[in-house]
């Protein structure tokens, strides 16, 4: 086994906090995602992950998505209403 060596990176708390717990769900560490990631970059020879810059629908989903997050509110006021949108787009 090689010699390992220290990573430091910078990240705001929330964004180290949330990725923790959702990592930790699936049973992995911060660490351990970071060396699964950089595995793929040197296996790969290629970034893991499809970078695009969003199209308009996309940035305005993000907008109403961070709206919604700071307000604490949501846009459909029961999962029923959610399905009956879903059903009504996907009849259009």
């Amino acid at each position: 086994m090689s010699h390992s060596t220290m990573l430091h990176i910078r990240v705001d708390e929330e964004t180290k906090t949330q990725a923790s717990e959702a990592l930790a769900a699936m049973g992995l560490s911060v660490s351990d995602a970071v060396r699964i990631f950089l595995r793929r970059v040197v296996n790969d020879q290629a970034f893991p992950l499809e970078l695009r810059v969003p199209n308009a629908q996309t940035r305005e989903a993000m907008e109403e998505a961070r709206a919604m997050m700071k307000t604490r509110d949501a846009r459909f006021a029961s999962a029923d209403a959610l399905i009956d949108d879903l059903e009504e787009a996907r009849r259009q």
